[in-house]
């Protein structure tokens, strides 16, 4: 349904561009296109076409592939350029947001701000300052795309016109999908429990400042998956990215000091600086959590039994069982599990966690499961789970699927809008092709002499 002209996602330009810079590429660059007063070079092409053939992504020949990603860039530099003309307006602190929330993903991706370091041959303020420009100028083209379409809307009548001119062959088939509620009920921590928990602390706390190595203690006690094989140690982050309770006391340490008791909805945390490079840290940590006693586990189960028998019984509709006993802080959507991926509570059957479906998978529509036991973060709950609806697989029709059905169409009235919009700014923007693409066979004419 979308044009074919290859757009780039920003985290393949991002690592193409400083992949070449780390490959030294021996490519004489030049000015290959300009469009208003924006230029393409030659190594905007090459770079992505390194990424997206490194991603095995590559379908043509390379000639083609390049072309195709020429064109792409002069359609973003034609949205560049007419962001320009209507100034739009992008703020330095939108830009250094934005910058943050996608160095956060490569930092993940690499493994540690370290790590990345290392692979790029440069410091993270040089990167964040080689990319700057280069966020600040998609998310320029972003706002004028959103400009274009804003006004594109879908009617149900036109929904149905869309669908009918689909070829039969050509109707896709939808997956099984799901829809599911939960009602989580979570055990009360009593007293004694955290007490117990705080002791230990102290305890290790105690340890440590008479010269126990932090790592070691980490190693045996802490409940963190993640940290406690590494000795604690955390790896570099800034402040955004952990709970508030747990960076107040972390940027507040120096290194190789250690913090008193912290406590968050994790548990309770021992925290030891590392170091500190400019607005990252890296710290070591031991957790605990309270533990929830056997009667209080209890209890959670009765009531979640007696709420389940109000739903099979019809006493009680499901939404309101939620309302009345779930702990679930997402309870407001109706109780519904929410897919990350769509956005919306519908999923498919390898989208569901395999514990999850091999409880639904049992119910019919409308049912209830019994009271399942679930450690989530080291933290224990019981949960019922509802069945609300379940579609067999099938070609997609009107009925079933509209919802699927009219994004494509909104999708594919979007996509016109844009052509029109091409072909009216290309005739009144100055566009220049240099010789070596002016043999490609593009979608549109975009050589004017």
């Amino acid at each position: 349904m979308r044009s074919v002209l290859i757009i780039v996602p920003f985290t393949l330009i991002l690592a193409g561009y400083l992949q070449a810079q780390v490959q030294h590429d021996t490519i004489i660059d030049g000015v290959i296109g300009i469009v208003g007063g924006n230029v393409i070079l030659k190594s905007d092409v090459e770079n992505q076409y390194v990424q997206i053939r490194s991603q095995g992504n590559i379908q043509g020949t390379a000639p083609k592939v390049k072309c195709q990603i020429f064109e792409s860039l002069l359609y973003q530099k034609l949205l560049l350029h007419q962001a320009q003309v209507d100034s739009i307006s992008i703020t330095d602190e939108q830009v250094e947001m934005e910058m943050d929330r996608r160095m956060r993903y490569f930092i993940s991706q690499a493994g540690s701000p370290d790590r990345l370091e290392e692979h790029f041959g440069k410091s993270l303020l040089e990167i964040k300052n080689e990319l700057r420009d280069v966020i600040k100028e998609q998310m320029l083209t972003e706002q004028e795309q959103q400009k274009i379409t804003k006004d594109a809307v879908i009617t149900p009548s036109e929904v149905k016109a869309f669908f009918r001119k689909i070829p039969k062959d050509s109707i896709p088939l939808i997956s099984s999908e799901f829809e599911i509620g939960v009602i989580i009920k979570q055990p009360a921590i009593g007293d004694a429990e955290k007490q117990e928990a705080k002791d230990k602390m102290k305890n290790f706390r105690e340890r440590i400042i008479k010269g126990d190595d932090f790592s070691t203690l980490a190693v045996l006690y802490s409940e963190d998956p993640g940290s406690s094989k590494q000795g604690g140690e955390l790896g570099m982050f800034k402040r955004g990215e952990m709970r508030p309770e747990f960076e107040a006391a972390a940027f507040r340490l120096k290194p190789g000091e250690v913090s008193e008791i912290v406590e968050t909805e994790d548990g309770y945390h021992l925290i030891q600086m590392i170091e500190r490079r400019g607005e990252y840290i890296n710290v070591r940590h031991i957790l605990l959590q309270p533990k929830v006693s056997p009667l209080n586990l209890i209890k959670a189960k009765a009531t979640l039994d007696s709420v389940a028998a109000l739903i099979m019984s019809k006493k009680m509709p499901y939404e309101e069982a939620v309302v009345k006993f779930s702990d679930d802080p997402g309870k407001n959507s109706g109780g519904l599990m929410i897919n990350p991926v769509s956005g919306n509570s519908k999923f498919e059957a390898g989208q569901i966690d395999a514990k999850v479906f091999f409880v639904v998978d049992k119910l019919k529509t409308g049912e209830v499961s019994a009271p399942v036991l679930t450690n989530e973060r080291g933290k224990q709950d019981y949960r019922v789970y509802y069945l609300k609806a379940r579609t067999n697989p099938h070609k997609a029709n009107i009925d079933e699927d509209y919802a699927r059905i009219q994004l494509l169409a909104l999708d594919r009235k979007k996509q016109a809008v844009i052509d029109e919009w091409i072909t009216k700014k290309m005739n009144s923007t100055y566009i220049s092709v240099k010789d070596e693409f002016r043999n490609c066979s593009f979608q549109r004419n975009w050589i004017k002499n």
